[in-house]
């Protein structure tokens, strides 16, 4: 039976709630978004119970989750992260690599490439997204300092050569060879993201010039403003609030970023300018304890407690181990953020940053049947993927 419909529902768009709505699928396909109910003949029914019903949740910045690290090297590794995201609410997600040795990259482009094809039971792959390894190294965060380095052009056209699946890559676009980079990945429709970045405003101006359109994890690993010889520059930061059509993520976990910063990001750049990201370790889904940053082979130990990853000394934040439902409601419950503006940071802006809005990120027909149901405290009720229920919470 491939049709099926979800009756009872309050219905989000990206700009209104439809009230006791109805969403029909068939074949992984939306065929009917809209007020009241529809005959559709043979088909399944599934009561909505006055819930929510929205677009799924599409995480563009992504580590793992459920005890698994997109750099294990384990097909495993990327299944088990894609179906505990799935549970939260997350329909889609770009696994994200660290900065590593290029050997570890390309196992994990063959590995993320049977991952594809054997996802059936979680979060669907849209592709990959790479964290590294050109980064300034004063902005290296928890990044590995032994393999940060500047633009090689031999080196990113092997990397670019083996992968097809590449859909964006973090980097720091005032090292030299930054900006040619970026004009080969625009050409190719990757998109080139500022991340762990020195970059001062002239610098951000130049890289948005030539295809630098989104910043990676904003305020996280990156310049502010400052001073040099009594003159203040501008950083990163300020420079994503004064260029207009700059796009930017942020870890909405209520940890990173306080609860009025993201309230003044929301005030600045709004709503259809901002993707949640959950940025998230392997401990995201995982009871508070020891983990492990990065892979099993070369990752660092952690502790997980009070909702984040921080190092052993606790001395500073190594990670987030946040949840897409859990994004949701921090903006909603702590930032006062409007229900369907946090829901279009979640769905439809991160479609648009990276180019999948024409498939993904809104109950419109002839879209994906990517759907979920939940609660008015963001608890995650159902999650639907390509039509095939993923996770169902029957409480």
């Amino acid at each position: 039976m491939n049709r099926t419909k979800i009756i009872n529902g309050r219905i989000l768009t990206p700009y209104r709630i439809i009230e006791n709505g109805t969403v029909a699928f068939e074949n992984g396909r939306i065929i009917y978004a809209g007020q009241g109910d529809i005959e559709l003949g043979d088909s399944i029914t599934i009561d909505a119970k006055g819930n929510y019903v929205s677009p799924g949740f599409i995480d563009i910045h992504t580590h793992g989750g459920g005890g698994h690290d997109f750099m294990d090297g384990t097909c495993e590794a990327f299944l088990g992260a894609a179906e505990m995201h799935g549970m939260h609410g997350t329909t889609s997600i770009l696994p994200t690599t660290l900065t590593s040795t290029n050997e570890e990259l390309m196992r994990t482009f063959e590995i993320f490439r049977e991952a594809k094809a054997r996802n059936t039971n979680g979060a669907q792959f849209l592709g990959l997204h790479l964290e590294g390894p050109y980064f300034a190294m004063s902005q290296r965060g928890a990044q590995d300092p032994r393999y940060i380095r500047n633009p090689d052009k031999d080196e990113y056209e092997k990397i670019l050569s083996l992968s097809d699946d590449i859909v964006r890559w973090s980097i720091a676009p005032e090292l030299d060879g930054a900006i040619e980079l970026g004009r080969v990945l625009r050409d190719k429709g990757i998109l080139p993201s500022i991340g762990h970045s020195d970059a001062e405003y002239e610098q951000v101006q130049e890289a948005f010039e030539n295809g630098y359109t989104h910043v990676t994890h904003l305020y996280s690993g990156m310049s502010i403003v400052h001073r040099r010889n009594a003159y203040r520059y501008l950083g990163v930061v300020e420079s994503a609030f004064l260029i207009d059509n700059l796009t930017v993520e942020v870890i909405a976990d209520g940890c990173h970023l306080p609860p009025a910063l993201l309230e003044l990001i929301y005030k600045i750049k709004g709503p259809s300018k901002i993707a949640l990201i959950t940025d998230s370790l392997r401990g995201a889904g995982m009871p508070e304890g020891e983990s492990i940053a990065g892979s099993l082979q070369n990752g660092q130990k952690v502790i997980i407690e009070d909702g984040v990853a921080k190092l052993l000394d606790r001395s500073a934040f190594a990670g987030s181990v946040a949840t897409t439902d859990r994004l949701v409601r921090t903006v909603v419950k702590q930032a006062g953020i409007p229900l369907l503006d946090a829901v279009r940071m979640m769905t439809i802006t991160p479609a648009e940053i990276i180019g999948v809005d024409n498939r993904k990120g809104s109950l419109i027909k002839g879209k994906d049947a990517d759907i979920l149901i939940f609660d008015d405290d963001i608890n995650v009720k159902m999650t639907v993927v390509m039509g095939k229920v993923v996770f169902k919470n029957n409480q």
